[in-house]
């Protein structure tokens, strides 16, 4: 990243692309051909009631039938997966016995697929693959077709997965996770509610503004998050605005992928160790949750170099501050742009939904300070700091009317 980059010293670092990605309006008509050439002839279609509603699912059943895949169809996804739910999923792979694993939906979706072919690939728990972790078997292969512009797990070896007993998310990591190809059509993303698109938009947002500083950030992460941001800072109100614009929805759909592809070599950073707790406990969803506290995080994180250095170069970049201006100003135009975007994206009312009081903060800023993406953060940061997060987002967003 240009703009004070030079003077930092890289760690060492892998850089291996693990997806095949193949984009297009209308792609979603070529997963049958696509699926057949990695070799599958039967497959379990993983996906979930809303993306059934949607037409999406049905449409690519059709597709691998078309190409004489046998498919059977698990689409009892839950929103916010859990350990439970991936071993359902994993009792229907068991039950199907597929050579191929195709998932059509958002996240849940995505990452529910991943984690039950992790399990029946190991035999053991998803518990014991918490973290970093290598099967030695054989994952069965895997196809996502995102239906959502948000998480990027579509360009990830990761699953985010709930402990149904601390209703924490548990990260799992294995390189066999990585899909063998992810299929982007914007064209499925036209069906989004406009409350998805917006949540989905800010995840991929804070995505690329928290990879691009992270402490673990290399210098292929960097192109990977520069111009995810670079897209979506764009595109994200032209969606808003105009939801049937194809257009902008492709940038939004490509922004995601990108972004999962630099968070799969730099991680994440405060905002996300922020918003968990505020999905857990306040049922705020996740994109409005790390969204409402990017601006907050980006000003905390602002007071130090690189992030202020990336900061301001990312502002130059998009055009927000001219080339020539300095990291004050160029810092100031972005953050100001990200908060445009939090408030166009309906975030304002979801907090004052979620109802955060003052006497909540000092709980979340624990939950928020153990949280693994808190390390990564580019500025060290504490419970203390976690808890003055919040109230800054608390006096920036709550009603002046609520007694809360």
């Amino acid at each position: 990243m240009s703009g004070g980059g030079a003077r930092e010293v890289w760690p060492a670092f892998e850089h291996q692309g693990r997806t095949r990605v193949v984009f297009g309006a209308g792609a979603l008509a070529r997963l049958g051909e696509l699926a057949a050439a990695l070799g599958g002839t039967r497959v379990l279609l993983v996906s979930d009631a809303g993306v059934g509603r949607a037409g999406h699912s049905q449409r690519a059943e059709a597709a691998l039938t078309g190409a004489g895949l046998h498919v059977q169809r698990f689409d009892e996804v839950a929103e916010n997966p859990n350990t439970a739910d991936v071993e359902v999923c994993a009792r229907a792979m068991a039950d199907a016995r597929p050579d191929l694993l195709v998932a059509v939906g958002g996240g849940s979706a995505i990452d529910t697929a991943k984690a039950a072919a992790l399990i029946r690939a190991s035999g053991r728990p998803l518990s014991e693959h918490a973290g970093h972790g290598r099967v030695e078997r054989p994952v069965v292969p895997l196809v996502v077709v995102p239906t959502t512009a948000g998480t990027g797990s579509e360009c990830q070896s990761a699953a985010l997965i709930g402990d149904p007993e601390s209703h924490r998310k548990v990260a799992c990591l294995d390189p066999q996770m990585a899909p063998r190809l992810a299929l982007l059509d914007p064209e499925l993303t036209l069906s989004l509610p406009g409350v998805v698109t917006a949540s989905s938009g800010l995840d991929t947002l804070t995505h690329a503004l928290e990879a691009a500083v992270t402490r673990a950030r290399t210098p292929s992460s960097d192109l990977y998050a520069r111009e995810a941001f670079r897209l979506a800072v764009e595109a994200l109100g032209r969606v808003l605005e105009h939801p049937s614009d194809l257009a902008a929805r492709g940038r939004m759909l490509w922004a995601s992928a990108l972004a999962g592809m630099a968070i799969e070599e730099s991680m994440l950073g405060a905002a996300h160790a922020a918003g968990n707790p505020l999905t857990r406990t306040r049922g705020l969803t996740h994109g409005f949750a790390v969204g409402v506290m990017l601006p907050e995080v980006m000003r905390f994180n602002a007071a130090e170099a690189p992030a202020r250095d990336v900061y301001a170069a990312l502002s130059r970049l998009a055009g927000l501050a001219a080339p020539d201006a300095d990291a004050d100003a160029a810092i100031s135009a972005l953050i100001e742009r990200v908060d445009q975007l939090v408030e166009r994206s309906g975030t304002r009312a979801a907090w004052r939904v979620a109802g955060v009081g003052e006497t909540d903060i000092p709980a979340l800023a624990d939950e928020a300070a153990s949280q693994w993406t808190a390390g990564y953060n580019p500025r060290a940061v504490s419970a203390a700091d976690f808890a003055a997060l919040y109230a800054a987002a608390r006096s920036r967003h709550r009603d002046p009317r609520s007694p809360l």
